[in-house]
């Protein structure tokens, strides 16, 4: 095996024209024969409300912890009153969608990975193709649909309950109404603040699934297969996220 820098490099461009390929064929088989709804909704179910749970205790803990620790600092400047505006455009445009997205390609990407790679161990996948069944249309195309749809939608719920965590977390401190903390919230937000957010969101979903995917379509035979298509599953996807938000940050200061 080549362990020398010219032979990993060698090895990632070759993964890298394996997963263009890949994704090639996920739009050929998207726009091509019948769709599986009823697959496409039970991966939404998956993918979207088994996840509630961990984004939402995680958003309430961000709101909070970002207000108490911010709070001290612009109460020392008398800037108080910028505290829950500050909070709320920090989470909505940076720290949410990135945050959420970690957790999604956690939780997710490395489930699609495992259950892909598993299907690929135990023959379930060459079994689908000579039974006449596309695998591509039947377990990728719905799971990488389900990502992309489902995580702009928890990211948004997530921002919500962000929201309410931070108005806790300045509750603890005064005894701010919530109108007046969501009047503050509100005061300098505009369209422009959520519509890239959402975009980059909507990215985030499609690469976790689609690199999820073929992590586990494609795992090396074995069970030890199935641990390194979880995991690489999941490190490649939260590489692929920071790298689309580094991009995303420099498009939407050449934009706005």
């Amino acid at each position: 095996m080549n362990t020398t820098p010219v032979g990993n490099m060698g090895r990632i461009f070759t993964e890298i024209g394996n997963l263009t390929r890949f994704t090639g064929m996920f739009f050929r088989n998207l726009f091509r024969g019948r769709f599986e709804t009823r697959e496409f909704i039970n991966q939404c179910y998956r993918t979207g409300y088994q996840s509630l749970f961990l984004i939402g205790i995680t958003a309430v803990i961000l709101g909070l912890v970002l207000t108490i620790q911010t709070r001290p600092i612009l109460a020392d400047l008398g800037a108080e009153a910028w505290l829950p505006n500050m909070v709320f455009i920090s989470i909505i445009t940076e720290m949410g969608p990135v945050i959420f997205a970690l957790l999604f390609a956690g939780k997710v990407g490395s489930g699609i990975g495992a259950e892909l790679s598993s299907m690929r161990v135990t023959d379930q996948i060459d079994a689908m193709e000579v039974s006449a069944t596309n695998p591509m249309k039947y377990l990728v195309v719905t799971r990488v649909l389900a990502t992309t749809i489902m995580l702009p939608l928890l990211v948004f719920y997530g921002d919500l309950l962000s929201f309410l965590g931070s108005f806790l977390g300045l509750k603890a401190y005064s005894d701010i109404s919530f109108q007046l903390f969501f009047s503050r919230a509100f005061s300098d937000f505009y369209f422009s603040d959520i519509f890239p957010a959402t975009i980059k969101t909507i990215f985030f979903g499609f690469f976790i699934g689609i690199i999820s995917s073929y992590m586990g379509y494609f795992s090396n035979r074995g069970t030890e297969g199935v641990g390194r298509a979880a995991n690489a599953a999941v490190v490649v996807s939260s590489l692929v996220v920071f790298l689309l938000d580094l991009i995303a940050v420099q498009i939407t200061d050449l934009i706005l």
